[in-house]
């Protein structure tokens, strides 16, 4: 956090006024994304799209990188509508790297290099090194778990064919039959496998999912599911996109897994789609304390203590981020097709809300 401090009173001391003084007055706008940029270390993973120098140089990739966080700041719903800004206002030119306007890449340039970044997972790379350096060396009080549907503007993956097993008996087993074994839900293989083997179990084609809402009703999209763990000061940590189909519960050890690599936590916040006794244990086996809202269906329900009743109020968290993304940092704008470019939108969203979150803690 020293390091943070440092970086900030040096941007608000010396970065600003000089660009000021150069550029023209800053608006809020601007000043939140040379935040944003100042914490997200493109040097380091842009390295990699530097020329060798064999054929005509491409367009520096930092630049199309910090395009595309401008992208979420400012609320730009295209590319098209990026584009424009950058020919139209020169101060956000500036800002990304391009002097002049005849400098600017063409849109299928934007997009190549978009899909490029969705192959590398550059954003979800930026992320995880944010949040080990600046979250990472603090102990985390409450993690809150919880989901968001994104929709996409693709048609639904066909669901794989069902495997092909023998028919079950229905009633009790005669004298001396032996039955084979139900196969096993996914959420009872997650403890004992890594977590790249759990990420790469879970579904992540565009599907159909519905869920019910706050007042009872039924509400169906069709899409992907975002799934957040999220900490105290209201900024994500980890993030997992899956099938629309896919259930919360499917993602807590996976999330946790995550979680748990980057920050040290002390309490797991859920909401009763997650109240499984395999997600109970393993939180525990993390040296967690599980607060889980219970879940009626498998009885009656037994509310939660009145401490643990007190902290499960700070699950409310999750729900703002996901709010937040959604508002102010393009996550209803979704205008690309496939997980892995869906991810790359969402996660330079996240990447933006990480760091002024961050920023906000020391205002």
């Amino acid at each position: 956090m020293a390091d943070l401090t440092t970086l900030f009173h040096h941007l608000q001391g010396q970065l600003f006024p000089a660009l000021e003084a150069e550029l023209g007055t800053l608006s809020a706008l601007d000043r939140q994304f040379c935040e944003v940029i100042s914490l997200t270390d493109l040097g380091r993973f842009t390295r990699a799209y530097e020329w060798c120098g064999n054929g005509c140089p491409p367009c520096p990739r930092v630049w199309l990188a910090h395009a595309f966080i401008a992208k979420s700041v400012y609320q730009f719903p295209t590319t098209g509508a990026l584009l424009d800004a950058l020919q139209s206002r020169p101060l956000l030119r500036q800002l990304c790297g391009w002097d002049n306007p005849g400098e600017i890449p063409s849109e299928p340039t934007f997009c190549r290099a978009f899909k490029q970044f969705a192959d590398d997972q550059l954003p979800q790379q930026i992320h995880e090194h944010m949040v080990k350096t600046h979250a990472g060396p603090k102990l985390v009080g409450h993690v809150s778990r919880d989901a968001t549907a994104i929709e996409a503007p693709e048609r639904p993956a066909p669901k794989p064919a069902p495997a092909v097993t023998a028919p079950r008996k229905r009633g009790r087993p005669k004298q001396g039959e032996v039955r084979p074994p139900a196969p096993p839900r996914r959420v009872e293989l997650q403890p004992a496998r890594p977590l790249a083997e759990n990420l790469a179990d879970l579904p992540a084609r565009c599907a159909v999912g519905c869920k019910r809402n706050s007042k009872g009703h039924t509400e169906s999209w069709i899409g992907y599911k975002l799934h957040l763990d999220t900490v105290d000061g209201d900024f994500p940590i980890s993030a997992v996109l899956t099938s629309a189909s896919v259930h919360d519960s499917q993602v807590a050890i996976p999330l946790a897994q995550m979680s748990a690599q980057r920050v040290t936590s002390l309490y797991d916040l859920m909401d009763s789609a997650y109240d499984a006794p395999e997600i109970h244990a393993f939180s525990r086996s993390l040296g967690h304390v599980p607060i889980i809202d219970p879940n009626p269906r498998r009885g009656e329900k037994i509310p939660l203590a009145p401490a643990q009743k007190q902290r499960f109020k700070e699950r409310s968290a999750a729900e703002r981020v996901h709010s937040l993304l959604k508002e102010r940092y393009g996550g209803r704008w979704v205008r690309v097709r496939g997980a892995a470019k869906v991810m790359c939108h969402l996660m330079f969203g996240l990447g933006a809300l990480t760091a002024t979150a961050l920023y906000a803690r020391l205002c």
